[in-house]
């Protein structure tokens, strides 16, 4: 994708229009049914993370054994989708429940990764206590795969030609097809990179490199803190929503994205802060060894 940015940059001399990318956002169609790439970005997504927790969970001290983290796969995705729309209708589009049937219809697009964040954290408190885990470790493991989630769904906006940047005179800014003549900033593609690869690296350096996987919180602390960052800083990128054109949110100078980033980084912070102070000698689930 990158490779393709540059040659169509190098091509026209100015900026890239998105049309020449050649990207579509259906993998196929075959008559009324049409795959598109952001439900294969979701899919990919649940199964890349669901592999690398099963790496991490074999390391000792793990709060949960390979049993745990098949059904756990269950509960994070329910969190995820059911969230992620509820939030989209709430944070974003609250007129919906005006017409309900519409919140119902995922395939016109509209998820808020604020929303599947809380529908997430709530499947992991229940299926930690049907399972009697430790709710707060089981979150530091799960918050080390979630950037996967994140880099190819941003991949998947980018395919999609939606969620745009504002516009911008660079060398790699593209003129998407439903955001009139300007150039912008493809934004996507900044938190693909921040969101998912920055935040995966920094998360695998503290899981393998350190002990930070005895300190209840700090895996998860660094997560939610690290996206709020990300997050929040790449929103001076996109392109305001529409929806809140005049608002106080508008007037403000923050975004609603950036709103919702604030309590993350603060709890974020908070989880870090404290965490040592919630380290205890940890018995694993899945073996016969602890760690002090």
């Amino acid at each position: 994708m990158i490779l393709s940015l540059v040659t169509a940059a190098a091509d026209t001399g100015t900026h890239i229009r998105f049309e020449q990318l050649g990207l579509n956002p259906a993998v196929f169609t075959i008559g009324w049914f049409s795959l598109k790439w952001y439900s294969i970005a979701y899919i990919t997504g649940i199964i890349v993370g669901w592999w690398y927790l099963l790496k991490l969970i074999a390391q000792p001290g793990a709060p949960m054994a390979r049993r745990h983290a098949d059904d756990l796969v269950f509960y994070a995705t329910l969190g995820v989708i059911l969230g992620g729309r509820l939030g989209y209708v709430i944070f974003y589009s609250p007129d919906m429940f005006l017409e309900p049937w519409r919140i119902l219809r995922l395939w016109d697009g509209g998820m808020s990764f604020h929303g599947g964040t809380i529908g997430t954290s709530i499947g992991l408190i229940l299926f930690s206590r049907n399972n009697k885990l430790d709710w707060l470790r089981v979150h530091d493991y799960v918050a080390c795969t979630v950037p996967f989630g994140l880099f190819f769904g941003r991949l998947a906006n980018f395919v999609n030609g939606e969620l745009w940047g504002k516009p911008a005179d660079l060398p790699w800014a593209i003129i998407f097809p439903h955001a009139g003549p300007l150039a912008r900033h493809p934004s996507q593609l900044y938190e693909a990179g921040l969101e998912g690869l920055v935040l995966f690296a920094i998360l695998w350096w503290a899981f393998w490199r350190t002990k930070a996987r005895y300190q209840p919180g700090l895996l998860v602390g660094i997560f939610t803190a690290g996206y709020g960052i990300a997050r929040f800083l790449v929103e001076y990128c996109r392109e305001p929503d529409a929806q809140f054109a005049g608002t106080f949110i508008e007037k403000t100078g923050i975004q609603m994205g950036q709103w919702l980033c604030v309590p993350m980084i603060a709890g974020g912070a908070y989880l870090i802060l404290t965490a040592k102070s919630r380290r205890h000698r940890i018995e694993s689930i899945a073996g016969a060894e602890s760690v002090a």
